[in-house]
Order: structure tokens, then sequence, then C-alpha cells
């Protein structure tokens, strides 16, 4: 959900000072590069242009959900086949990109690229499970908890650098996910936790990135994530895998298509936004998931409860990003 940006950095800082980057600096939206990059003065075309096209991802993103789900009336594809057709179609593109550009692809830290093919493959396969088990609403709203899981890891692994303010944000995020997961107060559906099992390992593979692209370029990145998750996959096509009639593969390459344009969409959008913009935009999916669940695909509609808890989820997610724009003091560093 997050883009592949490579590093500016002409140093390799260990895995600790990058994940004091990431908690600083990143946080849990935003590629490291964004608000780096983008300049204060550009024209108000461009950063149009910007939120245009975060807005266009997270409209793509929620997309590829709703095609999984019309095609519970016309097809009985899995959802571990339209997770594998993703991976597959994602990675003849780059393919096709690294050939053009000549570009050799190289892995010189294989357990960061293979950490982050490994969790980004179980973030896909759990999301587009929740969404054929649930409800389109909550599991996109679910798979926007990833922020949180970032902000969590980053309390359990950076001691000196905690951060009670966040801390606070994340408790009133996990009532926001209790609300959603249990809107009546009576019974879970255990299936939801599909939904937020997706945003678990998507905050785990967004610290992988972030650790991997110290190393290695984009392209390189995303070689071996469509590739190697495409294998990933296949153990859990067991069974479920067939010969795509031509309906099967409509839908199979529409979904892969709406993910992949979400991604790249994603990818220029953050070029021209800050990153409190591009938190706002973005986590804008869980309220598009609340509002068009029950006109698109005949989802029943949230509850007051359930309302609440995706207005909280949206609210802390935005939150998280904005402190970012109050740096929080550095304490003397032991090496």
């Amino acid at each position: 959900m997050c883009s592949e940006e490579k590093s500016s950095a002409t140093t390799h800082p260990q895995p600790l000072e990058e994940l004091r980057t990431l908690y600083e600096d990143y946080l849990c939206l935003m590629p490291l590069s964004s608000s780096r990059t983008r300049q204060p003065d550009l024209p108000r075309q461009q950063q149009l242009l910007g939120w245009l096209a975060v807005f266009g991802s997270a409209v793509f993103f929620y997309l590829a959900t709703a095609i999984i789900s019309w095609g519970h009336s016309y097809v009985a594809v899995s959802a571990t086949y339209y997770t594998f057709a993703r991976f597959v179609l994602g990675f003849v593109l780059v393919g096709t990109v690294i050939i053009i550009k000549g570009h050799r692809p190289s892995c010189n830290h294989i357990h960061y690229i293979f950490g982050r093919t490994v969790t980004n493959a179980l973030a896909v396969l759990c999301f587009y499970k929740a969404v054929d088990v649930s409800s389109l609403a909550s599991a996109n709203i679910l798979n926007m908890t990833y922020p949180i899981f970032v902000a969590i890891f980053s309390w359990v692994t950076l001691k000196d650098q905690r951060d009670t303010g966040a801390l606070c944000i994340v408790g009133l995020a996990s009532l926001g996910i209790w609300l959603i997961l249990d809107p009546t107060g009576q019974t879970l559906d255990w299936n939801n936790y599909w939904g937020l099992l997706s945003g678990f390992f998507a905050g785990v593979s967004i610290i992988y990135l972030n650790l991997s692209r110290q190393f290695h370029d984009a392209q390189t990145i995303l070689f071996y994530m469509f590739g190697l998750g495409a294998l990933c996959i296949l153990p859990f096509l067991h069974g479920t895998i067939f010969m795509p009639g031509p309906l099967d593969l409509f839908f199979l390459l529409l979904c892969s298509i709406a993910g992949i344009l979400g991604q790249y969409l994603l990818t220029y959008g953050f070029l021209y936004v800050t990153a409190v913009e591009g938190a706002v935009i973005s986590s804008s999916r869980i309220l598009i998931a609340a509002f068009l669940g029950p006109f698109l695909v005949a989802d029943p509609p949230l509850t007051a409860a359930g309302w609440l808890g995706a207005v909280l989820l949206f609210a802390a997610n935005v939150a998280l990003a904005a402190r970012k724009k109050t740096p929080q003091p550095h304490r003397p560093s032991s090496d």
C-alpha cells in the first residue's frame, strides 16, 4: 500500500538507527523521501495532481476489493488466486521495465528482501481473504490499521524514543478497532480478523521496506517482491488453482490492474504532497469503504458503533502522521 523509492543516502545505517528514522520521519504512512523531496513552492497544479493521485490510489485499492466482491456472483475464484494473479502481473510489468532499461537487479541483503516479500505477500493474501469472508467495509477499514502496528513496533523497539502521545493515539485507535470488530458488543465475527491480520503484516512489511531501500533501488525491491511473492503464494493455491476461462481471466486481470494502478498512483502522488496531506488523503479509504459498501456491493451498512470506530481509526492515522510536525527531543546516542 506504500511506494518503493530509492534512498538518496550514501551510507547504510544500522537497522536500529533506521527504525529510529522510521519512527521520527516516516512513522506510518509516507515513503521516506516524500516529505524530504517535496518543494514547498511547488506549482499549485502539481500539488493538485499529487492530491488527486493519492486519492485515486485509495479509490483503486478499494476498487480492487470491490471487483473481488462483484466476482462472487459470476466466478469461483479464490482470494488466493486473486493474490497470485496480482503478483504475477506485477512481476511481468516490473520485469518488462527492467529489460527495457537494461537494469540488472542485485540483492545484497537478502534477509531484508525476504522479510519484505513474505510479509507483503501475507498482507495482501489476508486482505483479499477478508474481502472474501467478511464485508468490504470492514476488510478495507481493518487493513488501514497498519500505521497503528508500525507505531506499536516502534514503541517496543525504540526504548529511548518512546512517545507517550503516540501511545495514547494507539489506545484510541484500539478502541476504534474493537468497535469495528464487535460493533454490537455481543458477538465477535472471527472472519473480521483476516482484515486485522492484513494490517499487522502490512505494518511489518513497511518496516522491512524501509530497511530494504537503504541497500536496493525501487525496481530491485519490486522485482523480488512480485516474483518471490508469487512463489510464496503457490503453496496456498493447492486445490484452488485452475486454468481460468475468459470470465475468470477478466476478473483476475481487472482486480490485479486496479491494485497495481493504486500502487503507482501512490508512488506519483507522494512526490507532490506533504506527509500530513498524504495521511489524510490516503486514509480516506476508511471513509470510502464505510460509505460506499452498501451502495456498490450491497454490504450491510455500518452501525453507529462501526461508524465511530471508522472515524476513530481515521483520526488516529492522521494524528500519528501529524506528530511528525513536532519533532521529539533527541537523547544522546550511546554509539
